[in-house]
């Protein structure tokens, strides 16, 4: 009973009200912060897809199911690596392979985007992978293999995987895990000799480096030697002026700089014996110059290159490139020379933004070179980082919930030993419970000593005066600031907004927004958000009046391309541009502001179904005779039947076609003459034109603002007259191109709650 009692005094107490009410009004605080702030459209793990025969005939190897598989693409402190393909006509000349804009209709992208191998690629094929690096290929014919190190969700090991292509690297088939030891694998540099497939993955872990022969290419291997009874890492094997060369560094012994290291070896065969170079270690130099090695050496116009990581700041920072000018068995010389690549400028956003350590370039038969690289949108251990910073701040937070509670005096921290000491019934029980009173002894000395220390703390705010009052002012500001970090840093991810991939692969799209002088502000503000949304391609300004801008004008962080009209119409939005290289277009008002992972999300739904106008900003056209209505009345009407361009996903060709088709030239003119309703005549348009039953999908973004109303430049201030003209023009398009008012679609259709 006396425990009893005594806690219901402490939940009664100053202190106990104090904290439960501190807590939570500093929860709420942080619950609004999270709606503010986070997308309430999570993104969806990867689940394994069972329609691949080729991860199901893998399956039991991999220890693999569909409940493991939803495992991948985990934080990881090691960071969320992904794989990309680049072209080139030299390995000086390489870019990504959507600027060789290739298209392929089964896997929905036009054009083909990197990354092309990811961990949610990898964890769908029914192997769970919280990141892939290290890719090596190996070709035969017109087929290309890709071998990459995956690190396993569940295990947390890396293992090595393998995927096929035979579209030139557009689109990969996940066939499974190759090599599963019981260390860590990575590096799995392989080649081939004497008609025989070879692959020497590092395995530092087991102290030695061993060389795997194929049995059955590319899935079965069996070891064929241990070559070198040390721990090398990232090593290569290359045959160049009559002898292998062996690359590879080992930080083990003592005085070695951790990736800064690089020996050699030498032998007239692969399988060895092994020589050391006398020179060894060539390399024991700082970790940003590029000692550890990055991928397969080259030769290119008779000189053989050697790739390097730059780990400075964070592990695989970037790569450099080093010309090897003397390589015999005595001497060693290289230099450094530039490799060309340009640095991503979509910071997170783009899939390696913050690093890349890895490079594999080959060349063609046509006499093109490709090339496999990795990269990273964070930097090594963000994760930890992020939970680190998070609890650092709620903690700083509690410690001053407290103290504030100390100088309130709602806080006397005095904890009584009567209260503490437990009750001793019989003699006997002394024994028992003598660690427990130890236990509580200290525990009421630690407590009457702070409230030792705190005692002249007590009532130091007076809430009475203007000075207590701001002081209190300026710890609940405090307060709200620290319990904001910690919820971005515990619970806001990374900060990137990443592309969601269809069919296993990603894309680009190119955006398109129309303009004149007096909103050049807007113009300037929307470039520079939306050129760092990850699938944004390029941007084209429809440029209707006034002095155009030069394109440096713009912070932009992809391609930007002004389109001089020669008059001002609405109808110049859908003029027929033959430059724009992309199928999709993304029509955005000038004005509209949303978040780039909304612009994924209808990307997203735009590609799985390319022959609809799939938007942000549901329109109903209903009544005798029809009426124009926004989204508040179509969401009482239970569903929507057009979508307003100003802020939606068209396939532009088709769309482009259609508006200036002969059969559409009476509503070009009634847009002309009204200045209006341009979006309503294409989704008139479409469903004429269609014989699909659907032609138009909604998608509902997190939050959108109109910065229109902050510069006082919006075109449709009157909405009543607004609407009124709207009205007008569907009557007259119900006349000419037939009614759509049975075109209706409802909220809520959607299994990801995208258009609720």
């Amino acid at each position: 009973m006396g425990w009893r009692v005594m806690w219901r005094r402490m939940l009664r107490s100053p202190a106990a009200v104090f904290l439960v009410s501190s807590f939570f009004l500093l929860g709420s605080v942080a619950l609004l912060f999270a709606w503010l702030t986070f997308s309430p459209f999570p993104k969806p793990l990867p689940v394994s897809s069972k329609s691949s025969s080729s991860a199901a005939a893998m399956a039991s190897s991999s220890s693999s199911s569909s409940s493991s598989s939803s495992l991948g693409c985990r934080p990881d402190g090691e960071g969320s690596w992904a794989i990309g393909v680049f072209f080139g006509d030299s390995p000086f000349s390489l870019e990504p392979i959507e600027l060789w804009n290739e298209w392929r209709n089964e896997s929905a992208a036009w054009p083909a985007a990197n990354p092309v191998v990811t961990c949610a690629s990898v964890s769908e094929a029914g192997f769970p992978s919280n990141f892939v690096a290290d890719p090596f290929l190996f070709i035969k014919g017109d087929t290309f293999y890709l071998f990459f190190e995956t690190k396993n969700s569940v295990t947390l090991q890396g293992d090595i995987g393998v995927a096929v292509s035979k579209d030139n690297g557009a689109t990969w088939e996940q066939l499974g895990i190759v090599l599963d030891e019981e260390w860590h694998l990575s590096y799995p540099y392989i080649f081939s000799y004497q008609d025989q497939i070879y692959m020497m993955p590092e395995g530092s872990k087991k102290g030695d480096l061993r060389l795997y022969r194929a049995l059955e290419f590319p899935l079965k291997w069996k070891l064929a030697k241990v070559i070198l009874k040390r721990p090398l890492i990232d090593s290569f094997i290359i045959y160049y002026d009559g002898y292998h060369w062996l690359f590879g560094s080992d930080f083990s012994f003592f005085g070695a700089k951790k990736n800064g290291e690089l020996e050699i070896w030498y032998s007239t065969s692969p399988l060895g014996p092994w020589k050391p170079h006398k020179q060894n270690p060539v390399h024991n130099i700082d970790k940003t110059l590029g000692a550890r090695n990055a991928g397969r050496p080259f030769i290119y116009n008779g000189s053989l290159y050697r790739i390097g990581q730059d780990c400075g700041g964070t592990y695989g920072r970037s790569i450099r490139l080093f010309r090897i000018q003397v390589l015999t068995t005595d001497r060693y010389e290289e230099i450094e020379v530039p490799l060309g690549l340009e640095r991503p400028r979509k910071g997170r956003n783009a899939w390696n933004g913050a690093r890349t350590h890895h490079l594999d370039a080959q060349q063609l038969k046509s006499g093109k070179w490709v090339a496999v690289m990795d990269g990273d949108r964070v930097p090594s251990g963000d994760s930890v980082k992020r939970l680190f910073i998070g609890y650092a701040a709620f903690g700083a937070a509690i410690i001053l919930v407290i103290l504030t509670g100390v100088l309130l005096s709602a806080i006397k921290c005095i904890l009584p030993l009567s209260r503490c000491l437990p009750i001793l019934g019989k003699r006997s029980d002394v024994f028992q419970a003598e660690p427990r009173v130890f236990l509580y002894l200290k525990l009421g000395w630690f407590f009457n000593h702070v409230n030792k220390l705190s005692s002249p703390l007590h009532g130091r705010i007076n809430t009475k005066t203007c000075r207590g009052l701001l002081v209190l002012s300026i710890i609940f500001v405090t307060l709200v600031a620290l319990t904001c970090i910690g919820t971005h840093y515990v619970y806001g991810g990374n900060g990137s907004e990443e592309g969601y991939m269809v069919k296993g692969h990603y894309s680009q799209f190119t955006m398109l927004t129309m303009t004149y002088d007096a909103r050049l502000w807007n113009l300037k503000m929307f470039v520079k958000h939306y050129s760092r949304c990850s699938s944004v391609k390029e941007i084209v300004v429809v440029w209707n009046r006034g002095q155009p801008p030069k394109e440096n004008d713009f912070d932009s962080a992809v391609p930007i391309r002004i389109r001089v009209e020669k008059r001002n119409s609405l109808n110049n939005r859908f003029n027929i541009d033959p430059l724009i290289k992309t199928r999709a277009v993304f029509e955005l008002d000038d004005d509209i502001m949303m978040t780039c992972d909304d612009l994924e999300r209808g990307f997203k739904v735009w590609r799985e179904n390319p022959d609809r106008i799939v938007g942000f900003y549901p329109r109903l056209a209903d009544g005798s005779p029809l009426e124009y209505h926004d989204e508040n009345y179509a969401r009482r009407k239970g569903g929507y039947n057009m979508i307003l361009t100003g802020a939606a996903f068209i396939d532009h060709k088709l769309a482009f076609e259609r508006y200036w088709s002969e059969g559409a030239k009476v509503g070009r003119e009634m847009v002309d003459k009204q200045f209006n309703c341009e979006d309503v005549l294409l989704n008139f348009l479409y469903v004429n034109a269609s014989s699909l039953d659907r032609t138009v999908e909604y998608v509902k973004p997190s939050w959108a603002i109109d910065t229109s109303k902050f510069s006082g430049v919006a075109i449709s201030k009157n909405t009543k007259a607004h609407y009124h003209v709207r009205s007008e023009c569907i009557r007259r398009f119900s006349e000419i191109y037939g009614n759509l008012a049975a075109n209706k679609w409802g909220f809520s259709s959607r299994r990801d709650g995208w258009d609720l």
